[in-house]
């Protein structure tokens, strides 16, 4: 599906890359999602719209049948990676389960600064950016996903997310048409 707008006030969702997570096995290059992310991540500050880096540091209670990660984090691990370039103006969000907006105040903080819209980045695409994507679109935000700055650890989850998830949740890009719709304004050229 082709972008067709970015309301006025959208913001840029980057979801778990952090120290503990980019090293971690994926299907895509972890340095091309990077790039692709921290490139959003200029574009949208050069525009003066919000950046909210989201962390992971923990999970939801309850019991699964695949076992977890153990805790505590070895240091550093939560960490965001320095290729954000993380400024004193980006909203830093830490979550618990695998969205970024439940258990966290994110929704307010958007709604706050007049956000409508969200661009989502990020690791793994089956996962965190996808449950974000799902909170962010039953939160009533226009959803943009950024197809070319996300990984999954698993191929069949990354394109089952993009062929039939996605486009139930809002449109889907690359960070290229993304960065042509911020010049434009928003309007597609």
């Amino acid at each position: 599906m082709a972008l067709t707008m970015l309301d006025p006030i959208t913001a840029l969702i980057v979801v778990d890359l952090q120290r503990g997570i980019v090293d971690l096995a994926s299907v895509h290059s972890i340095g091309d999602v990077v790039a692709r992310a921290s490139t959003l991540a200029a574009a949208f500050r050069q525009h003066r719209l919000p950046v909210v880096l989201v962390n992971v540091a923990g999970g939801a209670p309850g019991r699964t049948e695949r076992p977890r990660p153990g805790h505590p984090f070895p240091d550093g691990w939560t960490d965001l990676i320095p290729e954000l370039d993380r400024r004193p103006d980006d909203i830093a969000v830490t979550k618990r389960t695998w969205g970024a907006f439940a258990s966290t105040d994110l929704d307010s903080q958007l709604r706050r600064r007049g956000v409508t819209q969200v661009v989502i980045a990020g690791v793994a695409t089956g996962s965190g950016v996808e449950s974000t994507a799902r909170q962010a679109y039953e939160a009533g935000f226009n959803v943009t996903l950024a197809t070319d700055a996300m990984t999954d650890p698993h191929l069949e989850a990354h394109d089952y997310c993009i062929a039939n998830v996605f486009p139930r949740l809002g449109e889907s890009g690359s960070t290229q048409a993304i960065i042509d719709l911020l010049a434009t304004g928003g309007m597609q050229a």
